[in-house]
């Protein structure tokens, strides 16, 4: 009998930490040059992401919107809060954004994306749990 439970074999386990911690270096990466080569690494030339408050077509327009965030927010983080989750292509990870000091929590909430058959992200689609604020 075949376990089905878990379809993704270590190495694609692995593969998918550490491409979500690509994205994660995206959002926290101030210099502009190496945003630009996380963000080539990191998705396809044609890659979408998709929030409420947000969207970005192709590296440009990723790149432009992280310098966006990083002009509104300076000095804030993001970070993985707990487990990433993949079956497929299919990924998904809870967030939050916090404040310069670490500790308070300006933001959170959940992201679902696609892997391209590259093993760069096709599409990201973002989810925000606890709007402004923080706790």
């Amino acid at each position: 009998m075949t376990n089905t439970a878990n379809p993704q074999p270590p190495a694609a386990t692995t593969t998918t930490a550490a491409l979500v911690d690509r994205y994660f270096a995206m959002w926290n990466t101030t210099d502009a040059a190496a945003r630009r080569d996380v963000v080539a690494a990191t998705w396809t030339p044609d890659a979408t992401y998709v929030d409420p408050l947000m969207t970005a077509e192709g590296h440009d327009g990723l790149v432009a919107m992280v310098r966006a965030v990083h002009e509104q927010y300076p000095g804030h983080e993001f970070r993985l809060t707990g487990a990433v989750d993949a079956h497929h292509d299919r990924v998904r990870w809870q967030w939050q954004m916090t404040a310069p000091d670490g500790r308070a929590v300006l933001v959170s909430g959940v992201d679902f994306a696609v892997v391209a058959a590259d093993g760069r992200l096709a599409q990201v689609t973002g989810f925000i749990e606890t709007p402004g604020g923080g706790s």
